[in-house]
């Protein structure tokens, strides 16, 4: 039996191309990271507050656990 995603939301230390924030999404909902990193950034051709949203994240969704040697 496979793990099933985290348990808490927590932006990824590894798989990060900026804040490590839509990796950490799409861990949490147990999709692949590029996937949500597509969806977001065709999402920001539509008027809303994505930026917005990214930068609120950025600041309030704790940093993962350091990867373990």
């Amino acid at each position: 039996m496979s793990p099933g995603p985290p348990a808490t939301l927590r932006r990824s230390r590894t798989d990060r191309m900026l804040a490590g924030v839509l990796a950490g999404i799409g861990q949490w909902l147990g999709i692949p990271p590029n996937r949500v990193r597509l969806a977001f950034l065709i999402s920001l051709l539509l008027p809303g507050p994505q930026a917005a949203l990214y930068l609120i994240g950025w600041l309030l969704i704790p940093d993962g656990e350091p990867p373990r040697d």
